[in-house]
């Protein structure tokens, strides 16, 4: 049976960048692992839930996935895990992640065994993608340098901190994801022109935002065979 490992956010994930995959993995029978940065449950982005932002249907059917499935609502702490246990490494996004996911020291040494050990392979989405700024080879050097790769662009972010970098809900935002990514080598394409945005690049795979989550679970699914 093929496994992966989700690795969700405590500060606020983005719902459909999560149970998309996560039901696409179920679905196709995975043995599934969610694990936080210390082991409490994961916590959404409310702004994910609300019918107003992304709809009555993907909002009740978001709210009552992340209420009810059996392993978001029984998480490990990212530091008893390993990447060499699991066939996919997933990483949902949400700004919640700038907080705790990008920042751990756990979640990226798991980012970069899936990418760079000899087996295993990572699913990493929207504001996710800035762990790859902060995330580094064995042997030294960023993991993302001279990758190619998609995820959140500074063109969206402009609509939603304002001149200070404060979010709606006041926090302020520590970095940009583009801006992190590319500082540290990789190649960035957001495709603003598609209305999808999901890049591979040997074991590491990449989407944009809520929008590529659908087609970011069925690219996972065929990087590791499954049909």
């Amino acid at each position: 049976m093929p496994s992966a490992l989700f690795v969700v956010s405590e500060e606020g994930y983005w719902g459909e960048e999560c149970t998309t995959p996560l039901t696409a993995l179920e679905d196709a029978d995975f043995d599934l692992t969610v694990a936080t940065p210390s082991g409490s449950e994961p916590v959404i982005d409310d702004r994910s839930v609300d019918p107003d932002e992304v709809g009555e249907d993907t909002a009740e059917r978001v709210k009552e996935i992340h209420e009810s499935n059996e392993h978001l609502n029984d998480p490990v702490p990212v530091a008893t895990v390993s990447a060499d246990d699991y066939d996919a490494v997933v990483f949902p996004g949400g700004h919640g992640t700038e907080w705790d996911i990008n920042q751990d020291t756990h979640a990226r040494q798991l980012l970069a065994d899936a990418v760079d050990g000899d087996e295993g392979t990572a699913l990493v989405v929207c504001h996710a993608v800035g762990i790859l700024g902060f995330t580094h080879r064995d042997e030294g050097g960023y993991l993302v340098n001279g990758r190619d790769v998609t995820g959140f662009p500074n063109e969206w972010e402009e609509d939603i901190v304002d001149e200070y970098d404060r979010m709606p809900d006041g926090r302020k935002l520590p970095y940009w994801v583009e801006d992190e990514v590319v500082g540290a080598g990789g190649n960035w394409d957001a495709e603003l022109d598609a209305d999808e945005s999901v890049t591979v690049d040997g074991d590491l795979i990449t989407a944009r935002g809520p929008e590529s989550s659908e087609a970011a679970a069925t690219t996972l699914l065929d990087e590791l065979g499954v049909e």
